[in-house]
């Protein structure tokens, strides 16, 4: 039968994986870091995985395609969810998934951990060995909080709240305070700032942060994301609120890596 489906494109597609957890039917599945159309008759063509691509790989198309099949995903779902509870874990995924040690100087590099079979690049397993054991180091003063404003989440931020006036705006994925030590005094000094996970949050943050820029007199936006693929989504959203908003406002975006250093963007 001819009916719509979704295709994907493959060279656009960054590996993330956020379409295939958002692709509740199973039709979706990472085969070599790619995501792939696995079954034409689990995709019943609503299109949930269209807006968690931070890329646009995923589009629809109509053409010759097996009729959705309600019971064979039910029974895959039932067979994904007992295998979850058994604890077993299937081969594949993206090959960018493996444990490693990030070493300082005069560390060894071995650290003794097998690849991982499965899973998304971001979440790859690593320790981060420093060069000098904190113990070892004099206690000095937390520095002070930079922190200008509250709520800080994107989704729970109001888009017209007074301290937006003349902001300086600071949009960062949440991990980046983790990953980079100096984050308060570098980033979110005179910032308003706003963060979120575009991969747990499974949500387009593009519509709320246009609504933000289109309401209040953004005098600048600096996104900081890690370099992992999956935050791409957040570098995503807020180019397409920067075009939606009609403004010309000056931006730039910064990548933190794991190891807590800070790549400028061109």
């Amino acid at each position: 039968m001819i009916r719509k489906i979704i295709t994907i494109d493959e060279e656009k597609c960054n590996g993330c994986g956020l379409c295939a957890e958002a692709c509740h039917e199973g039709a979706i599945g990472m085969v070599n870091g790619v995501a792939k159309l696995l079954r034409d008759d689990y995709c019943d063509g609503l299109g949930d995985c269209l807006p968690s691509c931070p890329t646009g790989a995923i589009t629809f198309v109509e053409r010759e395609a097996a009729a959705y099949d309600e019971a064979a995903v039910l029974e895959n779902m039932k067979k994904k969810e007992a295998t979850q509870n058994s604890g077993e874990k299937k081969a594949g995924g993206c090959p960018g998934t493996h444990a490693k040690t990030i070493v300082r100087e005069n560390v060894a590099e071995d650290d003794g951990l097998e690849p991982l079979a499965c899973g998304c690049p971001g979440s790859s397993s690593k320790a981060i060995v420093r060069e000098t054991a904190a113990a070892e180091k004099p206690v000095v003063a937390a520095p002070e909080s930079q922190l200008r404003q509250w709520p800080v989440q994107i989704k729970l931020a109001p888009v017209n709240a007074p301290y937006f006036s003349g902001a300086h705006l600071l949009i960062a994925a949440d991990c980046t305070a983790y990953a980079y030590a100096g984050f308060h005094n570098r980033f979110i000094k005179n910032k308003i700032t706003l963060i979120g996970c575009p991969k747990l949050d499974a949500v387009d943050y593009a519509e709320k942060l246009t609504e933000i820029l289109k309401l209040n007199d953004i005098k600048s936006v600096t996104v900081v994301r890690m370099e992992v693929p999956c935050c791409g989504g957040i570098t995503a959203a807020v180019t397409t609120a920067l075009q939606n908003s009609g403004k010309m406002i000056p931006w730039q975006v910064l990548t933190v890596t794991t190891d807590g250093k800070v790549l400028e963007n061109a």
